[in-house]
């Protein structure tokens, strides 16, 4: 599976700091489990590289607004954390 990909696989995306002080990605799913800590630096760095992607998917398909940093696209919940997402592109 790639990045260009169609599946009807979908998932819990759940991101938020940890006692210890890292950025933590969660997904979870049917048969999905998958924590994932980076530094509060490494979570910029991936933060940056979506709002670049972001960009680049709206100017490919004529999208009238650019994410910016500071933004968060789409809908959050309470703590900041992206809802259910499904993973169909």
């Amino acid at each position: 599976m790639g990045i260009n990909s169609q599946t009807d696989l979908s998932a819990e995306l759940q991101i938020g700091p940890t006692d210890l002080g890292m950025v933590r990605i969660y997904v979870a799913g049917d048969g999905i489990d998958l924590p994932m800590d980076f530094t509060p630096e490494e979570a910029c760095d991936i933060a940056e590289e979506l709002i670049d992607a972001a960009n680049r998917a709206s100017a490919q398909h004529g999208g009238e607004r650019s994410a910016q940093s500071g933004q968060k696209p789409g809908k959050t919940n309470a703590s900041g954390t992206a809802a259910k997402n499904r993973n169909k592109r």
